[in-house]
C-alpha cells in the first residue's frame, strides 16, 4: 500500500502545493550544523567543567564522550531524515510514530518555546558581548537582541540563498576565530599560570553528572539539520555525511580549544574564570586579545542565531501545512524558497521573549531555563519514534540505517532522559514557565478538537 504522505497535495488541499526545493549541498548542511553547535557555549562551559573535574584527562574524556553521544543521536536523526525527508523534521517523525496530538504539542513547543527561546537566548549572548564593544545604554543587551531577531528574520525572508550564504560566511568567521584561540593558546603561551584569574581548588573526584550536562549543552544543535532534509541535494548520501563530518570537526575543535585554555590558564585558572576565553587571550595578547574574543563570541552567537532562524521556521511551516487552525503558517514562498509567514510569526514570538528577558533582567539565564526541559522531552520522544517506525513500517526504504541498532538509539534515548531529569532538577522558574507554555498548548489542542480528515491522512 502506498504511503499517503508521499502523495502530492491536491490543488484544493489546504497544504501548500509548492514544496521546498533541494538547494543545499553537503557543505551547506555542514556550515549549518557547525554554525549552530559551535556557539557561545564553548566560551563559557569549559570553566564550569573544569570546576567539577579532577584532571585535564577527565575533561578531555568528557568532551570525547559528548561527541560520541551526539554522534549516536545524529545517526538516529540521519535514518529518520533520509527515510522521511520533510521540512517538519521531528514534527513529521513524531506525527507518523505517535499521532497528530503528539505532533501538535511538539509543533506548539517549536513555535513558542524551543527555537524561539533559543533565538532570544542567542540574541542576548550577542547583545552582552556587542555591548562590551559599544554600549547602547542600560538596556543595551536587550536592544541588540531585538535588532538581531529583526535583522536575521528579514534576511531569511529575502530567501534561502541569502540565508545559506550568510550562514556559510558567518561559520567561516566563527571557526576561524576559534582556531585563532587554539593557535594563540597552544603556540604563543608559555608555562600555564593562574595569575590572570582567582584560582579555585580543584575537586579530587570528577562529578561526571554535572560535567556531562555542561558538555552536552555545548554540543546541542546538530539535530536542526533534520529541518532542512527536504532541501538537501541527495539526502540519503549527503545528510549522514554532513552530520558525521560536522560532529567530527566540532569534537576536534572542542578538544583543542580546551587544551589551549588549560595551557594558558591551568586547570585552577580555568575553574576560577568567569570568562575563560577572554581571560585566556588577555593572558596571551593583553586587553586587545580580550576585545577580539568579545567580537568573536558576538559573531558566534550571531551565526547560531541565523541558523536557528532558518531551521526553526521549517517546523512552523510544516505545522501550518497540516493543521487547519494555523493554515496561514503553512504557505511556502516559491519565489524566495522560504516559509515567509512562519518566519514572521517566529520573529514576533522571539521578540516577545526578548522582552521577557529584559523584564527579568537576566535574559540569558531565563531563556536557558525556559527551553531546556521541553527540548530534552521531545528528544526522548524522537529517539523512541525510531523504534516505533522501524516496527510499524519495516518495508519503508531507508537510504541510511543507524549503525549498531538497537544499541545506538538506546544510548541516545537514555542520555536524553537523564538530561531531561537534570534540566528540571537543576533549573528554576524559567523551566516551569516553559512547561506551563507547553501545557497551554495541550489546552489549545483539546479546544480545537480532533484533526480534520485531510490532516489525518497526511
Amino acid at each position: 500500500m502506498r504511503d499517503a504522505s508521499s502523495n502530492p497535495p491536491s490543488a484544493t488541499s489546504p497544504a501548500a502545493a509548492v514544496r521546498p526545493s533541494p538547494l543545499l549541498s553537503t557543505l551547506d548542511v555542514m556550515a549549518l550544523v557547525v554554525g549552530i553547535v559551535i556557539g557561545a557555549g564553548i566560551f563559557s562551559a569549559p570553566a564550569l567543567i573544569a570546576a567539577n573535574a579532577a584532571s585535564l584527562n577527565h575533561i578531555l574524556i568528557a568532551w570525547l564522550v559528548g561527541g560520541a553521544i551526539s554522534l549516536a543521536g545524529a545517526m538516529c536523526y540521519a535514518e529518520l531524515a533520509t527515510a522521511y525527508p520533510d521540512a517538519g523534521g521531528d514534527y513529521h517523525y513524531l506525527r507518523r510514530a505517535f499521532g497528530e496530538r503528539t505532533a501538535f504539542l511538539f509543533a506548539w513547543a517549536r513555535l513558542t518555546v524551543i527555537p524561539t527561546g533559543s533565538i532570544a537566548l542567542l540574541g542576548y549572548v550577542f547583545g552582552d558581548y556587542a555591548s562590551q564593544i559599544y554600549s547602547l545604554g542600560p538596556y543595551s543587551a536587550a536592544l541588540y537582541a531585538a535588532l538581531t531577531v529583526i535583522a536575521l528574520t528579514v534576511l531569511n525572508i529575502v530567501g534561502l540563498r541569502a540565508g545559506k550564504w550568510t550562514q556559510n560566511c558567518l561559520t567561516v568567521l566563527e571557526v576561524g576565530g576559534v582556531l585563532f584561540i587554539i593557535g594563540a593558546g597552544l603556540l604563543l603561551s608559555g608555562t600555564p599560570t593562574d595569575g590572570a584569574v582567582t584560582p579555585s581548588s580543584l575537586p579530587t573526584v570528577t562529578n561526571w553528572g554535572l560535567v556531562l550536562i555542561f558538555v552536552m549543552l555545548t554540543y546541542g544543535g546538530w539535530n536542526e539539520a533534520a529541518y532542512v532534509s527536504a532541501e538537501v541535494v541527495g539526502p540519503g548520501r549527503n545528510l549522514p555525511r554532513a552530520l558525521f563530518w560536522s560532529l567530527a570537526l566540532v569534537t576536534a575543535v572542542y578538544l583543542l580549544v580546551n587544551l589551549a585554555y588549560a595551557k594558558v590558564l591551568g586547570l585552577a585558572g580555568m575553574a576560577g574564570s568567569n570568562a575563560v576565553a577572554a581571560d585566556a587571550l588577555r593572558a596571551v595578547l593583553g586587553e586587545n586579545g580580550a576585545r577580539i574574543i568579545s567580537a568573536l563570541i558576538a559573531i558566534s552567537a550571531l551565526t547560531s542565531a541565523n541558523a536557528t532562524v532558518l531551521t526553526g521556521a521549517r517546523t512552523t511551516y510544516a505545522f501550518g501545512r497540516d493543521e487547519p487552525m494555523f493554515r496561514m503558517l503553512g504557505r511556502w514562498d516559491i519565489r524566495h524558497h522560504t516559509p515567509t509567514n512562519a518566519l514572521i510569526v517566529q520573529g514576533l514570538i522571539a521578540l516577545a521573549l526578548v522582552g521577557l528577558g529584559a523584564a527579568t533582567r537576566s535574559g540569558f539565564a531565563t531563556m536557558v531555563e525556559y527551553t531546556a526541559p521541553v527540548f530534552w522531552l521531545f528528544f526522548v520522544l524522537t529517539g523512541l519514534a525510531l523504534f516505533v517506525l522501524r516496527r510499524r513500517e519495516p518495508a519503508r526504504p531507508r537510504p541510511f540505517s543507524v549503525p549498531l541498532y538497537p544499541f545506538t538509539p538506546l544510548l541516545f534515548c537514555g542520555t536524553s532522559a537523564y538530561l531531561l531529569y537534570a534540566s528540571v532538577v537543576h533549573t528554576g522558574v524559567g523551566a516551569f514557565a516553559g512547561l506551563a507554555v507547553l501545557a497551554l498548548g495541550a489546552l489549545v489542542m483539546l479546544w480545537r478538537g480532533p484533526a480534520s480528515p485531510v490532516t489525518a491522512t497526511r
